[in-house]
């Protein structure tokens, strides 16, 4: 089962895992208590035997409001079963969106590569 209500809280309070305050430790325990309340929300991850590897990447141009940077992201399923997932503040700030998705699709590209290299 994965969780994907509370997957931005938890992107979002990351960033700040270097140096929290107390502000984010207090967050931290929101989102705790939340999922303790909620144990049945989620998705059912399927049984279904196929034998096939997908990947998605997606980004957010500008998103964050303290340094203007983007974030990019992407997962990768074996089957429907989530293999794995990166969410990344990029160290440049991109001139366009158009750049910012191929930064992304580039990456995904290299990750994915490797993955399966070491997957046979």
């Amino acid at each position: 089962m994965t969780r994907p209500d509370i997957s931005f809280a938890v992107q979002t309070l990351s960033q700040f895992l270097q140096s929290p305050k107390k502000s984010h430790m207090e967050a931290a325990i929101r989102i705790v208590k939340y999922a303790k309340r909620q144990p049945a929300m989620g998705i059912l991850l399927s049984s279904k035997k196929e034998n096939k590897l997908t990947a998605y990447c997606d980004t957010d141009w500008a998103s964050s409001p303290n340094t203007r940077r983007s974030v990019t992201g992407f997962i990768i399923k074996h089957r429907e079963y989530l293999v794995t997932w990166r969410s990344k503040k990029q160290a440049t700030i991109s001139r366009s969106s158009a750049e910012l998705e191929y930064r992304s699709w580039f990456g995904l590209q290299h990750y994915s590569r490797n993955l399966e290299r070491n997957w046979k």
